[in-house]
């Protein structure tokens, strides 16, 4: 234990965000070494230092302290791994066109999906008399439109991009986990289901949802979250 050193990188998380389990999902598939640290950004004294390197406050947020390097944004951290600590999976094509489908596909689950997730999420833990029931009805036809593209793109594939696993799952996983609770696809959209319940066998993301599901009881449609997710409880 005396000549223990920490791993060279440090990723800001919290279990129960999609973004963070997007980063997760991309380490575990890279076997890439490094050490989380639990943030609430609710509590100052918890999300203090990760302001000090990130002053808007987002997570997750990856600090390389070989190279003191802050790199913020799960795209962009997922970039950095594949470059500087490539492993057994390669997480971006090196052809440059299917490179951009990796990245577009990576993109469209983030801000078509995750996004208008969250908006509804959001507009749950408002107070009484707060909410935005126009935004919400506007993020219920943007998550319809997008199962519907989604459903198009998986056409005769294994993988929303491309015949190998890729940023672009990672960023499909959390976001149609966490989507599905409040928008179901699984009796609309069978090439979606099919697809996410293969992604689901996978040992990163089974690893991921396991050290988030402690957590759950903490997320408003907590209800949704179907119960081969949850340990049981005596």
């Amino acid at each position: 234990m005396d000549n223990y050193q920490s791993p060279h990188l440090l990723l800001y998380i919290h279990p129960l965000a999609s973004f963070c389990h997007k980063a997760l999902i991309a380490l575990y598939e890279n076997g890439t070494e490094f050490e989380s640290k639990i943030v609430d950004l609710m509590q100052e004294e918890s999300s203090a230092e990760l302001l000090s390197y990130w002053p808007v406050g987002k997570i997750p947020l990856l600090r390389d302290r070989k190279r003191e390097k802050t790199i913020p944004e799960t795209s962009i951290i997922i970039e950095y791994i594949n470059e500087f600590y490539p492993g057994k999976t390669n997480l971006i094509s090196k052809d440059f066109s299917m490179a951009l489908e990796i990245r577009l596909w990576d993109r469209f689950f983030d801000l078509y999906i995750s996004e208008p997730m969250q908006k509804i999420v959001i507009d749950r833990l408002r107070p009484e008399g707060q909410n935005d029931p126009i935004g919400v009805e506007q993020a219920f036809v943007r998550l319809r439109t997008a199962y519907d593209m989604v459903e198009g793109q998986l056409n005769s594939r294994n993988f929303i991009a491309g015949e190998s696993f890729s940023m672009a799952d990672c960023s499909a996983i959390p976001a149609l986990f966490y989507a599905d609770t409040i928008l179901s696809f699984r009796t609309t959209h069978p090439k979606i289901t099919n697809y996410f319940e293969s992604l689901l066998e996978r040992p990163s993301v089974k690893r991921t949802i396991a050290e988030a599901e402690p957590y759950f009881p903490m997320y408003p449609f907590f209800d949704k979250i179907p119960k081969r997710f949850l340990k049981e409880k005596n």
